[in-house]
């Protein structure tokens, strides 16, 4: 079979791709290439082409330069020292005091490491590529989610880089400013200042930045490293300034209302200058809250919460190591063992900052002064290198950060065209043109006005990222995947669950407005991204479906057959399929009529599985799958290979479906002469694609006898599952059938009747119109009335009776009662057939003086007349359902069974031959 397009798209799993031998000839290079076949031997058995596996080849001979202290212990630290460590911890203690404070670490903390669990989870449970969060979330949760959160998780970094420079640069300049600077004296020279003098200090910074990022992961990694240790140099010499022998007192004019101010003092007292009664005294005003006011704006609102978003989001640079992953030489150790251990080493160092600040200084010095630090610091400098270095590195950190994800979005061609670009640049997995254009946003970010409010958005933004973490790593263990095993033994569902919980809560905490505004962007970008995204095809491993796979497989096991009842009853159809191509109008018919219901579309190849060397079906599969797409049903497929295509039916019957979810209904097409158009191919076909070039192509095999035919129907009866036999439905013209808009007006269907014959035409006697078959009819033309685009059309009931009947109105009205009871709104009609019944009762079916076993009276003349009986009702018909008599038992009947079948149904419009074996329909409440 032709392959064509579709098969080109056929999976690359692992166990698929080959696996390249070692050189033949004995040489040096035996070792290497057997490390590298075990390398390649193992990607292949994580699913990655061969392209790829030699990519990530190249990538480790010499590109991932990154230890876990330069690479992810030193990031996460200064991110998460940035502002908080010197300007923010008195604010926080001289509000909450010690214990709130303490508590407020803990909370944040927790939250945090609950996260890094996460984080931990995902990068050791297999290879992590360039792209962090994205990267992570993208190969979990699919494209389309990891997508949108990549994407907002790239422009917080970018806004975070503006934000942490613009905090460097007011370091700077309250240090060395021409009008406050600290070290500079009263008339001196000092730098200038004004808005562009800032933007032009911030750009500097900010130029200082790519060309530290353009030089690559290695210099960012010593550079990271050699601010750490100043910054921890600034640290210790703060920390034992708490101790020294001096104190100091500085006054600061409070405005108690618009016409009264008031003069307080604010005083720190060393440890060595300080008495026990003191430190006391000390300790008792700062140990519990006292929200008062915030040292940098009077005005500005201050309560529990607010302290909480000012700390929290100070210190959500957890993902600073994460984002590196493409640099690190063994992300799977680096990322669990740096970050856990810069959490570590933080908590530690504020925890110590707020002990001491609360035994040493009063409130009054914490509620004004958010640089207090510098008055008793025994080398001021210490305060404002510390300052500088530690924001100056938290931006380098989001801008080298922020280029990796932008380059593993556009590596994954998430948008297309838009960013090919991005890939053009990257020079040993250094992604140039990624660190420009995020030099480039970060200078548009430096224009924006207010980037105190945006700071807020920037920290929703991080925490939608780590809930999103987290509620990955929930839905991977909630799964039970068994390939989730991650080598990092402390994370749990119950650590995903508080990280998630914590993460959503405090975006709430921190500004509802920008939380919603976020889930919004966050939802947005997900079905743009869903419909338009040139990766959403991609085939990465969803949570979504091993979520979908637990909670399916949970509910199918409460399913229980046992407990089925009849008015809950709906149509599970399998409709069998010989040749695919030919019959779209009817597997479009047939999703129609499923109400709700299982739809199976099953096929028989008659061969061995012997005589091939692989499965034959596999790429069978793909194909029928890519028509599902294409017509837009909503169906399962089930191939099956079989000695001859009755027992392959048998099969199919006997397993499709799983639990209660079982076909309760087959349908077959009709066993005729006649050739069918090739409706994929047929430019005047609905269903045309030129993309089925090709593939789909029903194999030359014998064609089925009659008796095997009426074989399958006997068998399926057997199996006690209702049949339908479906013919002429290529004559289902949908043009003739549903109405159409056109400039003016709107043209009606000229088919616009749905009709029904409960009457078996194989007897002369009157059919029972309450047995199983007629109910079978009303229930299969009744649901397809319901369907949307089957709504405008009638459904009408024929009846046939003699015309010596005396009660033929009583029997009229008997149907309408039934139908009425059966809730079905349809017309009736009770026709006269008197002519036709005394054809069969004359005795025509009389063939060379052998009267046949069963249907004997049936002849060729009656059927004739009885096709033609039912022809002249339904010129205006779209579909007709009639009544399918059983087969006969003899096999020898079995050809003249199909043959009066045949011509009962000869030029009817698309018609279903049914025939009921349980009851389908209930009055019952």
């Amino acid at each position: 079979m032709s392959g064509g397009s579709i098969s080109n798209t056929l999976p690359h799993y692992g166990a698929t791709v080959p696996f390249r031998r070692l050189a033949s000839d004995s040489s040096s290079n035996d070792m290497s290439q057997l490390v590298h076949g075990e390398r390649r031997l193992f990607r292949s058995l994580a699913g990655a082409p061969e392209s790829d596996q030699l990519a990530l080849l190249d990538d480790e001979k010499g590109v991932r330069t990154l230890g876990t202290v330069k690479g992810v212990f030193a990031p996460v630290s200064l991110s998460m020292f940035s502002a908080l460590l010197f300007l923010r911890v008195g604010y926080i203690v001289g509000n909450a005091g010690f214990l709130e404070a303490v508590l407020l670490f803990m909370i944040a903390y927790v939250i945090l490491v609950s996260t890094v669990f996460s984080i931990c989870a995902i990068a050791t449970n297999g290879a992590v590529k360039t792209g962090g969060v994205y990267f992570m979330l993208s190969r979990t949760m699919g494209p389309e989610i990891g997508g949108a959160v990549g994407v907002l998780f790239y422009f917080a970094n970018v806004v975070c880089c503006a934000l942490y420079v613009t905090a460097c640069v007011e370091g700077l300049l309250n240090s060395f400013g021409e009008d406050k600077g600290a070290f500079i004296p009263d008339g001196g020279w000092g730098l200038p200042t004004g808005r562009w003098w800032n933007f032009l200090y911030c750009s500097g910074f900010n130029l200082a930045n790519l060309c530290l990022c353009l030089v690559g992961a290695e210099l960012f990694g010593k550079f990271s490293l050699g601010i750490l240790s100043l910054v921890s140099v600034c640290c210790v010499g703060v920390v034992s300034s708490f101790f020294l022998d001096h104190s100091y007192t500085i006054p600061f004019n409070i405005t108690i209302n618009e016409n009264t101010t008031q003069v307080v003092n604010g005083t720190f007292t060393g440890l060595s200058h300080s008495n026990l009664s003191s430190i006391s005294a000390l300790w008792s005003a700062n140990l519990y809250p006292n929200y008062l006011q915030d040292c940098q704006d009077q005005n500005a609102k201050v309560d529990f919460f607010t302290v909480f978003g000012v700390l929290f989001s100070g210190v959500t640079g957890i993902m600073a190591g994460a984002n590196m992953s493409g640099d690190l030489i063994s992300p799977g150790k680096s990322i669990p063992r740096g970050t856990l251990s810069a959490c570590f080493f933080t908590f530690v160092t504020f925890m110590v900052l707020i002990l001491l600040t609360a035994l040493t200084c009063d409130t009054a010095l914490l509620h004004n002064d958010c640089m207090y630090m510098v008055e008793f610091t025994f080398w001021k400098p210490f305060v404002l290198v510390g300052v500088i270095l530690a924001t100056w590195s938290a931006s380098l950190s989001n801008m080298i950060g922020a280029s990796r994800v932008l380059q593993a979005v556009a590596e994954d061609t998430m948008f297309g065209p838009f960013l090919t670009f991005i890939n053009k640049g990257t020079v040993k997995n250094n992604p140039i043109t990624a660190v420009i254009a995020t030099f480039c946003w970060v200078e548009l970010a430096f224009l924006i006005g207010g980037l105190n409010q945006i700071a807020q958005l920037c920290s929703v933004l991080f925490l939608l990222s780590y809930a999103s973490v987290n509620l990955a790593c929930l839905g991977l263990d909630l799964a039970s995947a068994p390939n989730f095993r991650p080598t990092f033994k402390y994370f749990s569902w119950h650590t995903s669950l508080v990280g998630m919980v914590g993460t959503s809560t405090m975006m709430f905490f921190i500004s509802p407005l920008f939380a919603a505004v976020s889930i919004l962007l966050c939802l947005s970008l997900i079905l743009a991204l869903n419909f338009f995204s040139p990766a959403r095809n991609a085939n990465w491993g969803s949570i979504s479906q091993a979520l979908i796979f637990h909670q399916v497989r949970k509910y199918l096991l409460l399913l229980d057959p046992r407990k089925s009842h009849i008015k809950f009853w709906r149509p599970q159809m399998l409709l069998l399929v010989h040749n695919p191509r030919s019959c779209c109008s009817l597997v479009d018919f047939v999703n129609g009529m499923k109400k709700g219901g299982l739809y199976v579309l099953g096929q028989v190849t008659v061969g061995s599985l012997a005589d091939n060397a692989t499965d034959p079906l596999a790429e069978k599969t793909v194909e029928w799958l890519s028509l599902i797409d294409h017509l837009k049903v909503k169906a399962f497929v089930e191939l099956t290979l079989a000695d001859s295509v009755r027992k392959g039916v048998e099969q199919l019957v006997r397993v499709s479906g799983i639990g209660a979810m079982k076909p309760n209904t087959i349908l077959l097409g009709f066993h005729d002469d006649t050739s069918h158009l090739d409706d994929l191919s047929s430019p005047g076909s609905p269903f045309h694609s030129d993309k089925f070039a090709g593939v789909l192509e029903v194999d030359q095999q014998p064609r089925l006898s009659a008796e095997d035919y009426v074989g399958i129907i006997q068998d399926t009866l057997k199996l006690h599952k209702n049949v339908g036999l479906c013919r002429n439905f290529q004559m289902l013209d949908r043009t003739e059938v549903f109405s159409s808009e056109m400039k003016f007006r709107v043209r009606a269907g000229r088919k616009k009747y749905l009709d029904v014959w409960p009457v078996n035409f194989f007897t002369s006697m009157e059919t029972d119109v309450a047995d199983n078959t007629s109910l079978f009819l009303f229930q299969l033309a009744c649901i397809v009335s319901m369907v949307p685009k089957w709504k405008k059309h009638t459904l009408r009931v024929f009846m046939c009776a003699r015309a010596t009947d005396s009660n033929m109105a009583s029997k009229e009205k008997e149907l309408q009662q039934l139908l009425e009871v059966l809730r079905i709104k349809a017309k009736t009609f009770v026709l006269v057939w008197d002519h036709l019944a005394c054809m069969m009762e004359d005795g025509v079916g009389v063939e060379g003086g052998r009267v046949m076993d069963q249907y004997s009276e049936v002849s060729e003349e009656y059927l004739l007349a009885a096709n033609e009986f039912i022809r002249v009702k339904c010129t205006e018909t779209a579909v007709s359902f009639i009544y399918l008599p059983r087969p006969p038992c003899n096999t020898k009947q079995h050809p003249a069974y199909l043959s009066m079948l045949e011509l009962l149904t000869r030029g009817l419009p698309p018609t279903i031959l049914v025939n009921g074996v349980s009851p389908v329909i209930t009055t019952t409440l």
